[in-house]
C-alpha cells in the first residue's frame, strides 16, 4: 500500500472533523428579548357622594373644601374661602345657617365670590321644602328661568337669572343653595358643576 493510499483516510478524517467544527461554530440566532411586564396604574374607584340630611356643619371646611371645589371645577379657583354663620330665625322656622364664599380676592366683598354654597336647617321637613318652593317662586316671578334637575335621587331646581346661576333644593330638614356668577362657566357646564357641589356639600366628610 502506497503512502498516498495510507494518508487518504487521515485526510478524510481531518476534513470531516473540520466540517463538524465549522457547523458547530455557526452562531445561534439571538435569543428574543425578555418580556417586560406591563404595569397598570391602580384602578381609581369613583364614589358618588351619599347625600343625607346632615347636621349643620360649624365650618365651611366641613361643607366643601376649596380642594374639593377645585376638583369638581377641573382647575384651581384660587382666592380665599370666607364664611358667615347665620343665626336661628324662629319666625321662619330656621334653626341654623352657614354660607361659604369661594374664590375671593383681597379686599373683595363677599358678594363678589364667584361660587357660593349655603346650607340651612329648619324645624321640620315641610318647612324646609316650603322655603325652597317660596324661593323658586320668587325667582320665577322676577323673570328667572327654572329647570327641574336631579341631584342623585332627589329633585332640585336650576335657576337662571341675569347675574347668576343657582341650584336650590332640600333634603329632609336641610336646604341647600349653590350659586355661580353668570359667565363663570358656560351654561352647558354650570348645571352639572352646581349639582356636583350640592352632592358634596350634603355629604358628611368620612372619618379617617
Amino acid at each position: 500500500m502506497s503512502a498516498r493510499m495510507m494518508l487518504l483516510p487521515v485526510v478524510l478524517a481531518v476534513v470531516f472533523s473540520a466540517l463538524a467544527q465549522a457547523c458547530s461554530s455557526v452562531a445561534a440566532p439571538p435569543a428574543p428579548p425578555p418580556r417586560i411586564p406591563t404595569i397598570l396604574p391602580p384602578t381609581t374607584i369613583s364614589r358618588t357622594p351619599q347625600m343625607v340630611d346632615r347636621p349643620l356643619p360649624e365650618d365651611c371646611e366641613f361643607v366643601l373644601t376649596a380642594e374639593a371645589l377645585d376638583q369638581k371645577l377641573g382647575r384651581e379657583l384660587g382666592g380665599e374661602l370666607k364664611q358667615i354663620i347665620g343665626v336661628p330665625e324662629p319666625s321662619l322656622g330656621r334653626t341654623g345657617k352657614i354660607d361659604c364664599y369661594y374664590g375671593l380676592g383681597q379686599r373683595q366683598p363677599i358678594a363678589a365670590a364667584p361660587v357660593i354654597v349655603g346650607l340651612a336647617t329648619y324645624v321640620d321637613e315641610p318647612t324646609a321644602a316650603g322655603r325652597v318652593a317660596d324661593s323658586v317662586t320668587a325667582e320665577r316671578e322676577d323673570g328667572a328661568t327654572i329647570t327641574p334637575v336631579d341631584v342623585t335621587r332627589h329633585k332640585a331646581s336650576l335657576v337662571v337669572t341675569r347675574t347668576e346661576r343657582l341650584l336650590v333644593g332640600s333634603l329632609g330638614k336641610t336646604t341647600y343653595v349653590v350659586r355661580a356668577k353668570a359667565g363663570f362657566l358656560p351654561d352647558e357646564q354650570v348645571g352639572p358643576f352646581l349639582v356636583a357641589l350640592a352632592q358634596q356639600a350634603m355629604t358628611p366628610a368620612e372619618e379617617d
